[in-house]
């Protein structure tokens, strides 16, 4: 009986009908008054040198003065933070990030009526590490929009998200684009419609005006921007024409809003280039180097390049290193043990697909560098996602560089690593995140009139990216938070 009612209610579920987030507010979001910054040195995010003893005074969620110490007046009940031998940046931006429940199997069902919880606990586990904005760019639409609309009305404290929800043209994650997968049940199937809100693979049947209409409809569902597959996600195989393409992203655009897409393939990625999309994820994500030509093109458009980083640097690019020496001299210790000659002969085509494969890491990081050297307007990224609830693992998980929050600060050292300079690491965690979220006019820099999104440093990132780590203050909107209460209400980052 009690598994027969829980089907139920992911019946329910799937029809839309989500748990809604507590109307009551957070402590944490309790109204200050006027805060005073005083003596950081200050690293604005525009990419020049920074500025020594500087007080930044911020009133009703905005920066309302920054200047030498001795020139910015403070009001007689502001609150004053001493930021002596302290660095103040702006919050970070991860501009690809996966906070809800999506493909989690055995995890949905266990935590069907808890998805907002879910996605607001994760939030608030990034936001924890100083990531003050994130675009979730595949996700649950609804417990999605139900939570960024908690934290943009002030009942709830969290980064400010900005959700694209579905990847239009894909079937949600059991079906061919995405799994190359059919579903198993019916829950699977369910749980499909959920994720695609109509916006699945039927679309790619469409004529052009019929995809106009479409895709309007999607968007009428709240997404912040739009991404679709440029191919499928696993054996990048093109799916949206040229034609069909142009349309899509012309109808996003006429709204006002960006349009990106997913694509692992070179020829697929031009198509999507050239239809006019404004940014790419993981645009280094290809089985081979990424053509010279391609990448001027992208350059050329001022396409924004969302790197995943953190995967391809820092720990992991020391274990695969090690995995290819052994690789290699395991290799060479078979071919002088091979006295028929079998390890010599020709290899067929299926073999050198398979050691390009094998190779994936080193290309992705090749491409990531070359885009980077090109100039191309770039971006952290992290595609971090629950991974199955606690109680499932085996072991807990030891891959930060992959977990909510630390990923980004990972994701940040990693650029570094690729070639760019602290600085540039930081325009693109912040500046660039902005411009990426279609939000500079509000947040991204330390600039008079903009949201107050600043974070304190113990120590000069200039000198040392990993100083970002190093962090003292959180202040989002304006609000001082309290990183030791957060998550608020765990559910998943829990002890066992």
């Amino acid at each position: 009986m009690r598994i027969a009612m829980r089907f139920v209610r992911v019946m329910a579920l799937v029809g839309l009908a989500l748990p809604s987030l507590s109307t009551g507010s957070s402590p944490l979001l309790a109204q200050v008054g006027p805060v005073a910054l005083v003596g950081a040195t200050l690293i604005d995010g525009n990419g020049g040198p920074a500025v020594a003893d500087v007080t930044v005074l911020v009133r009703d969620g905005r920066i309302a003065a920054i200047g030498p110490r001795a020139s910015v007046r403070l009001p007689a009940d502001a609150r004053v933070v001493d930021a002596g031998g302290k660095f103040a940046t702006p919050g970070f931006i991860d501009t690809n990030v996966h906070i809800s429940l999506y493909n989690n199997g055995e995890s949905m069902v266990r935590y069907e009526d808890r998805f907002t919880e879910l996605v607001l606990e994760t939030a608030q586990v990034i936001l924890k590490h100083g990531i003050t904005t994130v675009r979730d760019s595949y996700g649950a639409l609804i417990p999605l929009v139900a939570v960024r609309d908690s934290i943009d009305r002030g009942r709830a404290i969290g980064p400010r998200i900005l959700v694209a929800g579905n990847i239009v043209g894909w079937g949600g994650p059991k079906s061919p684009l995405f799994s190359n997968a059919t579903p198993a049940t019916y829950f699977d199937e369910r749980m499909m419609d959920f994720i695609a809100q109509g916006a699945g693979e039927e679309l790619l049947a469409m004529s052009p005006d019929e995809l106009r209409v479409a895709i309007n409809a999607y968007l009428d569902k709240g997404p912040d921007f739009v991404k679709y597959g440029g191919t499928s996600h696993t054996n990048s195989l093109i799916t949206f024409s040229p034609r069909q393409q142009e349309a899509l992203v012309e109808e996003v655009h006429r709204r006002g809003l960006f349009a990106e897409v997913h694509s692992t393939n070179p020829e697929p990625l031009r198509l999507s280039v050239l239809a006019g999309i404004d940014l790419i994820q993981h645009p280094e994500v290809h089985d081979v180097p990424i053509p010279d030509e391609l990448v001027s093109l992208i350059v050329e458009r001022g396409v924004i390049c969302s790197l995943l980083s953190n995967g391809i640097t820092g720990k992991p690019w020391k274990e695969y290193q090690d995995r290819r020496q052994r690789a290699d001299s395991a290799r060479a210790d078979s071919l002088k043990a091979d006295t028929l000659g079998t390890r010599q002969r020709t290899k067929t085509g299926w073999e050198l697909r398979s050691a390009r494969r094998e190779e994936g890491m080193a290309i992705r990081r090749a491409n990531a560098e070359k885009l980077i050297r090109a100039g191309c307007v770039t971006t952290p990224s992290t595609d971090t996602y629950l991974r199955g609830a606690p109680e499932f693992l085996r072991t807990p998980r030891d891959d930060e560089h992959y977990m909510p929050g630390t990923a980004t600060l990972t994701a940040i050292e990693g650029l570094v690593e690729l070639g760019m300079t602290p600085s540039q690491a930081i325009v693109a965690a912040t500046r660039t995140g902005a411009i990426a979220s279609q939000g500079l006019d509000e947040f991204g820099t330390l600039e008079v009139g903009k949201r107050a999104d600043i974070l304190l440093l113990d120590a000069d990132p200039l000198a040392d990216i990993t100083n970002i780590r190093k962090l003292s203050m959180v202040m989002k909107d304006g609000r001082v938070l309290d990183l030791d209460r957060l998550p608020e209400k765990p559910v998943w980052y829990r002890d066992p």
